[in-house]
């Protein structure tokens, strides 16, 4: 067996034979990071029991069998991959069932497709999806090639006896088949022409600027995009390595920029795809990946309806993906165990490309909200353990922030190669979430060759404490432009207004009152201790397809009381809160559950209720910030040590993001608690006194919001 982290089991087909069912599950379970489920443990058992029986009768010991394959950036993983006579079999297992499902055949036909469109050694090859329910009695009897002359064959269904005879069948249907290439199981990943030009037909002719809804006069977007194109040409044409920073205020429209970016990058103002030109936005926000790829899936499936959902999915994910998804396929390049804190890689585990050399196929990567980059010590962490979600990588004394690696990433092309950074101000929201200084560290010790252009607003407190300058101020390779600063003029003045506000009302500082005063015209904010009023007026001011939703920070814990429930953590979850209608009631229109600053981070709503509840509270005048044990009582968090530090800090960003979501007004509920005693003296609820709230209902109520 090869070791490598894009599966669980890999082995020549006469190896796997040789072996005994019980080792081969063991290195199964031993590679799964964490305790697999017993279902999925059943399920491997049988699935190595049925395929060593089947391989048998085929007497064809020559080829590769793979086990849990994950297909390169993408976070999908395929049950068992064949490489057999230069044909690619794709199968997906339904261990125990009798029945073929349609979402099953859809299923192992995406992996076929995602193969195709994504692995560079697959693209050629011809691509078998067979779908193997194994109680099933009947079995596909007739092979055909796609009508889209792809090389993929449609999907082929069968139960566990009709496995042999099907592949033989497929043999002889194909006998002269070209090999597949040795590294196919490190082959990189590589988006066909085809899949790019079906992604920048999708993004140009949807509702990106419906989705992401920016307030940004579209005079400052070009001028940004033009500004930071010229960059990534200038980097080509000296074959430098160069970084920009965009900064903005929420709703200016970084996330227009990014995706702009990467597909004006990609075309050139040419009708194709510009060879070897490409570019990825990439964002640590699950939510956001997920809202906005549904989006332009359901619209382009609306417009076209003899096309696939998934396959509109797949080519805006040419554009938009997980970065940590990224991150992983560089992570699985390198030496393990690291020596001497210096990454190097590993040239078992990657193929070594003319231009990109250990690179990734794009020049240019665009970070969303890169302020969210995990530190050294949280990455270190996490990759000690190995990871999550089943990665099964662990990198012990890794020696980088995720900022430094992710550029390390784009300085392994040997020509040139441009990174975008979107930030926003004041919203790390997580712990171990590094904040831009990590970047600007990163560049400072390790990528001095590196090419740097900054907003002049990173100098601006929400960016790194206001350290940007001195942090920089030894960098000779630093170049500043106004045009990196998404400022927003007069067409969209309230957005720039509502966020200076919002600075001040946190800040504690007095001009909060006289900045509201300023917007109040244009944008209410109102403010009740009553969760039905809040509603109603939510129900009043909506029209047309504008929507609302309540939200409530990851710190809240005594909401129940007030009807409301906070939105499950899933991509799903987020997808129905966020794009259902008014009549589905998993739409935020329905007021029942509350989205949390990571869910809405980098989306927007039209109209907005804030529950306020005792996590932050104004006490004395200052901001005094709670957690819940979950049982009984509040908590202080004293912020005397570096992590309470932390934690403190991203409690308040945690209201910063909220109270800047919606674009059109918002209300803002800060509840009465629970006043009554019992006949003893005591509180009917003590998790819920008046005094939890009372301050900051004050307080926000000096600033001049009206109560209702």
């Amino acid at each position: 067996m090869n070791k490598t982290p894009r599966c669980l089991y890999n082995s020549e087909i006469d190896a796997f034979l040789k072996k005994d069912k019980e080792t081969i599950f063991g290195l199964l379970c031993e590679n799964y990071h964490g305790d697999a489920l017993t279902t999925t443990r059943e399920a491997w058992m049988k699935e190595i029991e049925i395929l060593q029986k089947t391989l048998v009768s085929l007497n064809s010991e020559s080829g590769q069998i793979i086990f849990e394959y994950d297909i390169p950036r993408l976070g999908k993983r395929i049950d068992v991959v064949l490489l057999l006579n230069g044909i690619v079999f794709c199968l997906e297992f339904k261990v125990g069932e009798a029945v073929i499902y349609e979402n099953d055949i859809d299923q192992v036909l995406d992996y076929a497709l995602d193969l195709k469109y994504f692995h560079k050694y697959s693209q050629e090859a011809l691509i078998a999806p067979i779908l193997i329910a194994t109680k099933y009695k009947k079995s596909s009897t007739i092979i055909q090639p796609s009508v889209y002359h792809d090389r993929v064959v449609n999907p082929l269904v069968t139960g566990e006896n009709g496995i042999a005879e099907l592949i033989r069948s497929l043999l002889s249907e194909f006998p002269t088949e070209t090999p597949i290439n040795s590294n196919w199981i490190i082959s990189p990943y590589s988006p066909t022409p085809t899949i790019i030009e079906a992604a920048r037909t999708l993004y140009e002719s949807h509702s990106v600027e419906d989705i992401t809804r920016h307030e940004a006069d579209k005079v400052t977007t070009d001028r940004t995009i033009s500004y930071i194109l010229d960059v990534i040409q200038k980097s080509k044409n000296l074959g430098e390595k160069s970084i920009c920073f965009i900064t903005g205020v929420p709703g200016a429209g970084k996330t227009l920029v990014g995706l702009e970016v990467a597909v004006k990058q990609t075309y050139q103002g040419f009708d194709e795809p510009v060879a070897d030109e490409g570019a990825v936005y990439l964002s640590g926000n699950g939510p956001l990946v997920a809202v906005l790829s549904e989006a332009l899936a359901r619209d382009n499936h609306k417009k076209h309806r003899n096309k696939n959902k998934s396959d509109s999915k797949r080519e805006v994910g040419k554009f938009i993906q997980m970065i940590h998804r990224y991150r992983d396929n560089m992570l699985a390049k390198i030496k393990i165990p690291v020596e001497n804190e210096k990454l190097e890689i590993d040239p078992e585990k990657a193929i070594k490309m003319q231009d990109a050399g250990y690179g990734e196929v794009e020049h240019v990567a665009i970070f969303d909200e890169a302020q969210r980059s995990w530190t050294h010590k949280r990455l270190a962490y996490y990759l000690k353990r190995g990871g999550t979600y089943g990665n099964k990588l662990k990198v012990p004394n890794f020696p980088m922030s995720e900022a430094a690696f992710l550029i390390w990433s784009l300085d392994q092309r040997e020509d040139w190669a441009t990174i975008i950074c979107l930030v926003g101000g004041g919203q790390e929201i997580h712990t171990g979430e590094a904040g831009i200084s990590e970047w600007i560290k990163a560049l400072n010790e390790r990528f001095t060759h590196w090419k740097v252009y900054i907003s002049p607003q990173l100098s601006e407190p929400e960016y790194a404490e206001g350290r940007v300058n001195e942090l920089l101020e030894n960098n000779k390779n630093v170049t500043y432009s106004e045009s990196l600063h998404l400022g927003v003029t007069l067409r969209s003045y309230r957005a720039e207004k509502l966020s200076a506000m919002v600075h001040a009302l946190l800040a504690i500082e007095p001009t909060a009152a006289s900045i509201f005063a300023e917007i109040s015209q244009n944008y209410p904010i109102k403010l009740t201790r009553d969760m039905e009023k809040a509603k109603r007026w939510l129900q009043e001011k909506s029209r047309g397809s504008e929507r609302t939703g309540v939200l409530i920070t990851k710190e809240s814990a005594r909401y129940k009381p007030l009807g409301i429930h906070v939105l499950q953590s899933g991509d799903n979850d987020a997808i129905h809160w966020f794009l259902e209608d008014k009549k589905d009631v998993r739409s935020s229109n329905y007021l029942e559950d509350a989205a949390t600053e990571i869910q809405v981070q980098g989306l927007e709503l039209d109209y907005t209720c804030l529950l306020w509840d005792a996590d932050m509270r104004y006490e004395n005048g200052k901001w005094h910030f709670y957690t819940f044990n979950n049982k009984t009582q509040w908590k202080e968090v004293v912020a005397k040590t570096e992590d309470k530090q932390e934690k403190v800090q991203y409690m308040l960003n945690a209201y910063r993001v909220l109270l800047t979501r919606a674009r059109a007004g918002m209300i803002i509920c800060v509840p009465e608690g629970n006043k009554h005693k019992r006949s003893n003296g005591y509180w009917e609820d003590s998790t819920r006194l008046p005094s939890y709230y009372d301050g900051t209902y004050n307080y926000l109520k000096s600033i001049g919001f009206e109560e209702i």
